[in-house]
């Protein structure tokens, strides 16, 4: 299981939830954050730190955010370096 950030964060993108993931898998992805689930190591800190509720568990996920699991991943490959074993260089699950 990895953690989701949906659409509560838009717009708000309250940093709170990066300051206390001990992995850095929260990214900026310009009008909110996502994490990569390839590097998220399931702790739940980041749950707790968000002001506006947007962090779920995958499977926790309300049904009207059900896309952002796609929308999480997608960013987190678009936000790998290439040829440096990032999401971009593997095949999705």
């Amino acid at each position: 299981m990895t953690y989701v950030i949906a659409e509560p964060c838009v717009g708000t993108k309250d940093a709170s939830c990066q300051a206390v993931c001990p992995v850095a898998c929260i990214i900026d992805v310009g009008d909110h954050f996502a994490i990569d689930p390839n590097r998220c190591v399931d702790c739940g800190a980041c749950v707790s730190a968000c002001p506006v509720s947007a962090v779920f568990a995958a499977d926790r996920l309300p049904t009207e955010w059900a896309d952002w699991t796609e929308r999480n991943r997608r960013a987190a490959a678009d936000a790998a370096p290439r040829g440096r074993g990032g999401a971009r260089d593997r095949e999705p699950c």
